[in-house]
């Protein structure tokens, strides 16, 4: 038995119909309509305290990070887990998680906002920096959850999520030191 499939039988062994109805509800929270939501809320309210660097950093790399995510889906066009396990009727493809690399994606970038807001030691810099971490975690398990992807699709996606959101930053700090 792979990995994939002895992650989908644990997780389907954990169903039960009230936790199915909160993960179906959480696991929304990190699509691309929420995450981009947030991310505009998040833009606007950076370009009104006048940090437009931080801005374009959510606003850039959430914008950006969806485009990519459907070029990779579509370049390795892995086909979603088995029904009845699946819960959801989808049509995509499922390698990388979309719901896992976008919110990986905002979480990253959050981050980097976090910490250039905060100094080092402030215990909101801590908190904030652990909800993001565990929202992301968190979304990606639900798409294990309810048989949308496989384990490693969403491992793919926090993977891709991370590095699309960490090349973001390091361009906006370039960007911010030439000035």
């Amino acid at each position: 038995m792979t990995l994939d499939a002895a992650v989908l039988d644990w997780m389907v062994s954990l169903r039960e119909p009230w936790l199915t109805t909160a993960v179906t509800a959480l696991t929304h929270t990190g699509g691309g309509v929420a995450t981009s939501l947030i991310a505009a809320a998040t833009t606007l309210l950076l370009v009104r305290a006048d940090r437009l660097s931080d801005a374009v950093l959510v606003a850039g790399a959430v914008l950006t990070g969806w485009p990519l995510m459907v070029l990779l889906k579509n370049l390795f066009g892995r086909v979603r887990p088995p029904e009845p396990e699946r819960l959801l009727a989808l049509r995509t493809e499922s390698f990388p998680s979309g719901h896992a690399m976008t919110s990986a994606v905002l979480a990253t970038v959050l981050v980097a906002v976090v910490v250039r807001t905060w100094p080092r030691g402030d215990r909101r810099r801590t908190a904030a920096t652990i909800a993001l971490a565990g929202y992301t975690l968190v979304i990606g398990l639900s798409r294990v959850y309810l048989a949308a992807h496989w384990f490693t699709d969403v491992v793919a996606g926090w993977i891709f999520g991370i590095t699309w959101a960490l090349l973001w930053v390091w361009l906006i700090t370039r960007v911010r030191i030439r000035r």
